[in-house]
C-alpha cells in the first residue's frame, strides 16, 4: 500500500494574519489619523465640528502668515543647534564607552538615564539651572564676580538655551544606536589595523567611520523627525517667547487649534510640517547615499 503524500497547502495570503495585528495598529493610529488631517485641512472646522470647504483657503492664509514663517525659521534654526551636535556627542560618547568594563557600564546608564525623563521633569531641572537670580549658572557667574544672564528672556538665547536642554536630554539615544553599531564591527579588522601599525586617527577614519555610515544617517534622520516636532520644551520654559524667538511649528499648530479653536488652519499647518520632515529626511538619505555611491 503506497504511502500517503503529505498535503502541501499553498500559503497565500495566510501570512498576512502574522501582520495583521501590525497593520491594524499602524493604519487606525498612523494612516487614519494621517488621511484625516488632510481632509480636515480643507475645511473651516472649530472643535464643533466642519462649518464647510474652503480648499486651499488655509494654505494660502499660512503663505501670508509671518507668524508661522516665524515659527517655521525657528524650527529649522533649532533642527541645526540640536542635530549635528546629537550625533557628533553621541558618536563621541560611544567611542569614549564602548569598552566592557564596570566603569563603562556604569557610565553608559548614566548618560542614558536622562533619555527616560519625561519633558516636564527636564524643563523643570533646566529651569533651576538657568534662573537669573538663584539658577545654577548665576551661582557660579557670581563667583567669578560676573552679572547674572536671563537666558530665557533674551531673544538670542532662549533657542540656544532650549537647545542645550534637549541635547542632555536626547543624547543616549544617539549613543546607544552608536555603541549597537561599534560592537557589530569586526574586530580583525582592527587587528589589520594594528599589525599595519595605523594610529587612532587612521584607524577611526578608515575603519570605524566607514563602518558605521548607515547607523550615522539613521540617527541623523531620526534625529531630524524628533527635533522638528519640538513642542514639550518651549510651551514648558518660555511659552515661545520672548517675541516669539522660540516659537516652534507644533507649538504653533497647538495654540492655532486649542486656543483659536481654528482646527482647519492649524491642520494645514500640521500639512506643512509633515511636508518639511518628510523632504528633510528623504534629502539627507538620498545625499548620503549618492556619497557613499561616489566613494
Amino acid at each position: 500500500m503506497s504511502e500517503a503524500m503529505p498535503s502541501v497547502r499553498p500559503r497565500g495570503w495566510s501570512n498576512l494574519w502574522f501582520i495583521a495585528p501590525f497593520l491594524t495598529v499602524y493604519l487606525v493610529l498612523l494612516v487614519g489619523p494621517l488621511v484625516g488631517g488632510m481632509r480636515l485641512s480643507l475645511f473651516k472646522a472649530d472643535l464643533f465640528g466642519t462649518e464647510g470647504f474652503v480648499g486651499a483657503a488655509n494654505f494660502f492664509r499660512l503663505a501670508h502668515d509671518a507668524e508661522f514663517f516665524r515659527t517655521v525659521a525657528n524650527s529649522f534654526l533649532f533642527v541645526l543647534m540640536t542635530v549635528p551636535t546629537l550625533a557628533l556627542i553621541g558618536l563621541g560618547l560611544a567611542l569614549l564607552l564602548n569598552r566592557p568594563t564596570r566603569a563603562g557600564a556604569v557610565l553608559r546608564a548614566i548618560f542614558f538615564s536622562s533619555t527616560v525623563l519625561s519633558v516636564t521633569i527636564v524643563t523643570l531641572v533646566w529651569r533651576m539651572v538657568l534662573l537669573p537670580d538663584s539658577g545654577l549658572i548665576a551661582a557660579v557667574l557670581g563667583w567669578f564676580g560676573q552679572p547674572p544672564i536671563a537666558f530665557l528672556n533674551d531673544r538670542t538665547l532662549a533657542l540656544p538655551a532650549i537647545a542645550a536642554t534637549t541635547i542632555w536630554w536626547c543624547v543616549g539615544l544617539p549613543m546607544m544606536l552608536f555603541l549597537a553599531a561599534l560592537q557589530q564591527v569586526p574586530g580583525e579588522l582592527y587587528e589589520a589595523a594594528a599589525l599595519d601599525s595605523a594610529g587612532r586617527w587612521t584607524t577611526l577614519l578608515r575603519i570605524t567611520l566607514p563602518s558605521i555610515r548607515r547607523t550615522f544617517v539613521l540617527v541623523l534622520i531620526i534625529e531630524v523627525i524628533l527635533q522638528f516636532q519640538l513642542f514639550g520644551q518651549p510651551q514648558l520654559m518660555t511659552l515661545g517667547g520672548p517675541d516669539n524667538s522660540t516659537r516652534p511649528i507644533v507649538l504653533f499648530i497647538y495654540e492655532a487649534g486649542f486656543r483659536r479653536w481654528d482646527l482647519g488652519y492649524a491642520a494645514a499647518a500640521s500639512q506643512v510640517l509633515f511636508v518639511l520632515i518628510l523632504f528633510a529626511a528623504f534629502g539627507q538619505y538620498f545625499v548620503t547615499r549618492r556619497s557613499e555611491a561616489e566613494r
